[in-house]
This record gives C-alpha cells, sequence and structure tokens, in this order.
C-alpha cells in the first residue's frame, strides 16, 4: 500500500462529506484503540464533525408580538436595524424577521432587549 502524504490526506479530506468524516473517525478509533481528536488539534475542516456539534453559527431573530408596549419595541427595532421609522413600525405590526443570519450571542441580546420591552420573539 502506497503512503500518502500529508497533502494528499488533506485533499482526501476536502472530498469527504461529514458522514464519511464521521466513519474515518471512527474506524480510527477502533483500529488504534484511540480518539484522534484528542490526538491532535487541528482547525475545524469546513462543513466538518465540529461544525455539526456546536450548533447553528447564525440565526434570525423573529418578532412574533409586539405586545402592549409597542412604541418602546419599535424603538429598539429601529435602533438595532437602522430602520426608518415605518419600516420598523411594519415589523412591529405584522411581525417577521429583526434581523436575520446573526450570531448568536447577538440574537440573544436583541431576544432580551425585545423581551424586556414586552414583546414576543423567537430565535431560528
Amino acid at each position: 500500500m502506497a503512503k500518502l502524504t500529508r497533502d494528499e490526506f488533506i485533499s482526501a479530506l476536502k472530498e469527504m462529506n461529514l458522514l464519511e468524516i464521521k466513519e474515518l473517525v471512527d474506524a480510527m478509533k477502533e483500529e488504534f484503540g484511540v480518539d484522534p481528536s484528542s490526538v491532535a488539534v487541528a482547525a475545524p475542516v469546513q462543513g466538518g464533525a465540529e461544525a455539526a456539534d456546536e450548533g447553528p453559527k447564525s440565526v434570525t431573530v423573529n418578532l412574533v408580538n409586539a405586545g402592549a408596549a409597542k412604541v418602546n419595541v419599535i424603538k429598539i427595532i429601529k435602533e438595532i436595524t437602522g430602520l426608518g421609522l415605518k419600516e420598523s413600525k411594519d415589523i412591529a405590526d405584522n411581525g417577521g424577521a429583526v434581523k436575520e443570519n446573526i450570531p448568536v450571542e447577538e440574537a440573544n441580546e436583541i431576544k432580551a432587549k425585545l423581551e424586556e420591552a414586552g414583546a414576543e420573539v423567537e430565535v431560528k
């Protein structure tokens, strides 16, 4: 059997999907009796197993209901999004996406602000 170079091995990994990489890791555990992820610390492969375990990288904050203090919610939406008063009011009146494709931490901060003002919010 020919020995793979480091570059050939990495190229082969790049062509694998998530399931194939998991199967490879499991086979390495079985063959060598060691967890390869505990032996070496490497940068995560785009779309690799590490990404699947961490959950979503970006989410969307949706306003479900503005609640009784709609004026305060409109002000917060305007501040968060940079939209004009009319656009912010439309979101408060009709619900929908306040901010899309943002990090989870930022989404949680926005959700907390809106809920504090009395709005009902969901993060997807």
